[in-house]
């Protein structure tokens, strides 16, 4: 196996027990915040269980999409299955949306408008210290990822947070980030009610919760659609790969670039190339296959290079009347 698939192996496999950790996290909470919500007769409670009950199922198609689109490129799909992840990730913004952030704020809306009875906050108290426990192990398992990843780049690690096409991992920390806002939200209108005796500060805090989940939602859902539409590289890496096939003899001037992300490790990369007029086939040849090979050890997550030798400007010619 070259290194190029091992490390493409390697942070698939990381990205995979990122989504399993949270998936299991948020299953077992899911249903203890339904218990201690049908207990306490807390909306928030029962808004949370909608909360991780979302997130779940958003972590099950996580697991979809990272499957589905590992599988190699084939006759029918000759760039392979990368972009498919990220319409298996928007599907999970959608849950998200739908699944939590819905269900939350008409609940909110519901106990503000009919009001609701009291009961023991005790289990209510007790499953949201539990589940924050594990939403905060979930979510370290993630940040681990991202500081990891962003120290390899060499970028701070909001901004690979905002800018990485591995959706997968930051999916699972936005969600793990606003299940901990969620939480403190949920055990604060649940102080709120016992001092006030009102459902008042409860319903408020189911909608907050779902408002939290439109953000959610939306930031994962624009991030995803972008990826879906085509995004290129950012500019500063767009630069390095100039700077790399300029480096390459024969050479003289890139007139065109097209980058395009297809998956975390799948780039593709086209340009329209001026070669040394002097040059021959052998040596223009040579030179597509020089660039190509320090494009890929300079980006790892290179797999594509299409260069079309092109006549620079000043020799182009005018077309004939």
């Amino acid at each position: 196996m070259s290194d190029a698939k091992a490390d493409k192996t390697a942070d698939g496999g990381e990205s995979t027990f990122t989504v399993i950790v949270a998936a299991l996290a948020n299953l077992g909470i899911a249903v203890a915040k339904a218990v201690a919500g049908l207990i306490s007769g807390s909306s928030a409670m029962l808004s949370e269980a909608a909360h991780s009950v979302a997130d779940t199922v958003t972590e099950v198609m996580l697991l979809t999409a990272l499957k589905r689109s590992g599988k190699p490129a084939d006759e029918d799909h000759p760039l392979g299955y990368g972009p498919e992840r990220y319409i298996w990730a928007m599907l999970a913004s959608i849950a998200t949306f739908v699944g939590g952030a819905v269900f939350s704020i008409y609940d909110g809306v519901h106990t503000l408008v009919a009001g609701e009875e009291l009961g023991d906050p005790l289990v209510s108290y007790i499953v949201l210290a539990v589940a924050f426990l594990l939403e905060g192990h979930s979510l370290r398992t993630g940040v681990k990822q991202v500081r990891r990843e962003a120290s390899r780049l060499r970028v701070p690690d909001t901004y690979y947070l905002r800018h990485t096409p591995d959706t997968a991992v930051k999916a699972v920390v936005m969600e793990d980030s606003a299940a901990l806002i969620g939480l403190l939200l949920a055990a604060g209108g649940l102080l709120g009610g016992q001092l006030s005796g009102s459902g008042v500060w409860d319903g408020i805090a189911s909608c907050l919760i779902g408002l939290l989940l439109v953000y959610v939602a939306w930031v994962l859902g624009r991030s995803n659609a972008q990826l879906l539409i085509g995004r290129p590289l950012p500019e500063a890496v767009r630069s390095g790969v100039r700077e790399e096939l300029l480096a390459v003899p024969h050479i003289v001037e890139v007139l065109e670039l097209t980058t395009l992300i297809q998956g975390p490790d799948e780039i593709l990369i086209a340009a329209k190339i001026d070669f040394r007029d002097m040059a021959t086939a052998a040596e223009v040849e040579w030179a597509c296959e020089e660039a190509e090979d320090q494009l890929r050890e300079r980006f790892p997550s290179v797999r594509r290079v299409y260069l079309d030798p092109t006549p620079g400007r000043a020799r182009r010619r005018p077309p004939a009347p």
